[in-house]
């Protein structure tokens, strides 16, 4: 029953991605420093019984375990010549759990950001950049992703050259950028500006769209600010936004606040909606149960979006507005 992202879409009108992984997985002991990555050779049990409740729980996507599995990353824990092998295996280790489902599920393999910054204003290029992400989609291919899920980017720059290793190893892919500072991304991308840094691609993305950032109802704008885009959109947000009890971060969002927010995001034309950090195996079925039930209203208004899911947390971007100073999210 393996299926392609493109033909799911074509199949239904709207999808379910996942939830968390690394919030989850530290509820499950991971602890602080710790790559999750590893977990897919010392806890594969952990890495299939989370990727098992949120189909479960109704989800169409899941991602693998490999946010950050590049060399990059891994080198901060002297792993880096274990990139393709993690990643092969957490490819594995969910395709065994969609082979075994009953519907269609579509293994997406998860690609995050190196940590590092593109010159002139670091030492990365693009060529090491490329090298980096296609040692990790060789590894997600070979052990079974559909697509390359290419999430929480600040760069076009860096989001291109994952893409661009995407094409070369032969994986349809995503891009979802996060606009957590000030209504932009990191390094200064406005929601709008985001399909036309994809344009050039030889081949277009599946989709696009905001994961990540800093709440609910402020990704909903950034998805409103994404509209008219020539592709399917995907917003994939944060569980409410996180406060400390004692040494742990718990968020905010309920169930019931995660279903309101898959409503406003099926209004404003949202053909993939999921969750990112904090978001459980419940909350995933709060929306499944919301998207199976809601009718395609209105656009949401910012107003409509405050009444039903909370304030923002960023101001509202304008194309004048001075952009943020650019700085690494290691």
């Amino acid at each position: 029953m393996r299926t392609t992202l493109s033909d799911l879409l074509t199949r239904k009108h709207v999808l379910l991605a996942d939830g968390a992984t690394g919030t989850n997985y530290f509820k499950a002991g991971l602890t602080s420093g710790e790559p999750p990555e590893f977990w897919n050779v010392d806890r594969p049990e952990e890495v299939m019984g989370l990727h098992q409740r949120f189909v479960d729980a109704g989800a169409d996507i899941i991602l693998t375990n490999t946010f950050g599995c590049n060399p990059h990353r891994l080198k901060l824990h002297n792993a880096q010549d274990r990139t393709y092998a993690l990643a092969r295996r957490a490819a594995e280790l969910a395709r065994s759990v969609a082979d075994a489902a009953t519907r269609p599920i579509v293994v997406a393999g998860s690609v995050g950001p190196t940590g590092e910054l593109f010159e002139p204003m670091g030492a990365l290029t693009k060529a090491a950049a490329f090298a980096s992400f296609a040692l990790q989609l060789e590894g997600l291919r070979d052990g079974g992703a559909d697509v390359a899920w290419i999430e929480t980017m600040s760069a076009p720059e860096e989001a291109n050259a994952a893409a661009e290793a995407a094409i070369s190893v032969g994986l349809p892919y995503v891009i979802t950028y996060s606009f957590d500072t000030a209504g932009r991304t990191m390094m200064g991308l406005l929601p709008r500006a985001a399909a036309e840094t994809v344009a050039s691609q030889p081949v277009a993305p599946v989709a696009i769209g905001a994961n990540c950032g800093v709440g609910a109802p402020d990704i909903l704008v950034s998805l409103t600010q994404m509209r008219g885009a020539p592709y399917p959109l995907v917003t994939k947000g944060n569980c409410g936004v996180p406060h400390f009890e004692g040494t742990d971060a718990v968020y905010s969002g309920t169930p019931h606040l995660m279903a309101n927010y898959a409503r406003l995001a099926i209004d404003g034309g949202a053909r993939i909606i999921g969750g990112c950090c904090g978001t459980t195996p419940e909350h995933v079925a709060a929306m499944r149960a919301s998207i199976d039930e809601h009718e395609r209203g209105e656009h949401p208004t910012l107003d409509a979006i405050v009444a039903k899911i909370g304030p923002l947390k960023n101001s509202l971007p304008t194309e004048n507005q001075e952009r943020p100073p650019r700085r690494s999210r290691r």
